[in-house]
């Protein structure tokens, strides 16, 4: 089977690269103090109580808040701690995090200003391959911060964090072989191009929940917050890092949510995909997008935590043999068809 595939017969100029960049950094900074907003908000709903409602009309001026709040605090370092490695390891979790979302593709090719721009930071050709590379780096950054902070409740913290990343990401890759053998390409602007009949999550819908559960777990969201366990760790990997160190942390466990909800509406979703105008792609990404990041909050307010012998278990008895069964099934009917 032969799909339109992106078009490749430009190269885009430094320039166009550099301001492409500029626009994500600043677009990721606007977007995840908004996300934590909302998810205070919508928590609050759901508990039956008023999210923050205080600083601002309607609260809306409460990440303004928070983020000065983390920058008037005072560095801390444990006596038994690092300090150079406790400063790189919230920085190696902020670049992989925002290297991840410049594949996410919020629209087709545009021209204006007498150039040819993709509505996406980079479309290269290992596509999915890049994300999970980036992905795999994060876990230095969350082990690097757990054992640089010479505690004993951060260490089991990064310690959960290895094991849990290591055990759910088989699983993640393996929910999207199957949407990239059906698209033929590993670029995610291409998979786009290949759902304009149906969108992959009809044929791939075991797929999609495999990578949705994936997903919670690779981002250390509820239930699966198992390293940063309140209860039992103080607050994992994270415990000894205050101020914007701990603010960085925190920033990037929401730019991860972006990544994964970007890479699910790109390849489940159709991308940018829905009526109207091209002038609309980058809306119908960004609700997509959205839709998933409100999921993702409402499983926070309705799922209890597993038990971290639950967490492991449904990893790699559960998730792992049915991803690879929904694997077998899909290049058999790849082949046959």
């Amino acid at each position: 089977m032969s799909f339109p595939l992106a078009d490749t017969s430009f190269v885009e100029s430094t320039g166009v690269i550099l301001i492409k960049s500029v626009v994500i950094f600043a677009a990721v900074l606007v977007i995840v103090p908004m996300i934590l907003l909302l998810e205070r908000k919508l928590l609050g709903r759901f508990q039956n109580r008023y999210g923050p409602n205080r600083v601002g009309p309607y609260g809306l001026l409460q990440p303004a808040a928070d983020v000065l709040k983390l920058l008037s605090k005072e560095q801390f370092y444990p006596r038994t701690g690092v300090p150079l490695l406790m400063a790189i390891a919230p920085a190696i979790m902020i670049v992989t995090a925002i290297a991840s979302l410049a594949i996410i593709p919020f629209g087709d090719v545009k021209h204006g200003l007498g150039a040819k721009y993709g509505l996406y930071g980079i479309d290269v050709n290992i596509g999915i391959l890049y994300a999970f590379a980036f992905g795999s780096l994060a876990f230095y950054g969350l082990l690097l911060g757990g054992w640089a902070s010479g505690s004993k409740y951060s260490f089991l913290g990064a310690m959960r964090s290895a094991a849990q990343l290591v055990s759910y990401e088989v699983s993640l890759g393996l929910s999207l072989i199957g949407v990239v053998m059906m698209a033929g390409s590993l670029s995610l602007v291409d998979i786009v191009y290949a759902q304009h009949a149906i969108w992959y999550i009809a044929p791939q819908f075991v797929g999609f929940l495999i990578f949705t559960v994936a997903g919670f777990a690779e981002t250390n969201r509820p239930p699966f917050d198992l390293p940063e366990a309140d209860a039992e760790l103080v607050g994992g990997y994270n415990t000894e890092f205050g101020g914007m160190r701990f603010g960085s942390f925190f920033m990037a466990e929401y730019m991860n949510m972006l990544v994964i909800a970007g890479l699910a509406a790109a390849m489940f979703l159709g991308g940018w995909r829905g009526p109207g105008p091209g002038y609309l792609d980058p809306l119908w990404m960004l609700a997509k997008m959205f839709a998933i990041v409100v999921f993702f909050i409402w499983i926070r307010a309705t799922m209890p935590r597993l038990r971290y012998d639950q967490l492991m278990s449904f990893g790699w008895k559960v998730l792992l043999p049915l991803a690879t069964l929904n694997l077998l099934v899909t290049a058999t009917l790849v082949a046959l068809l």
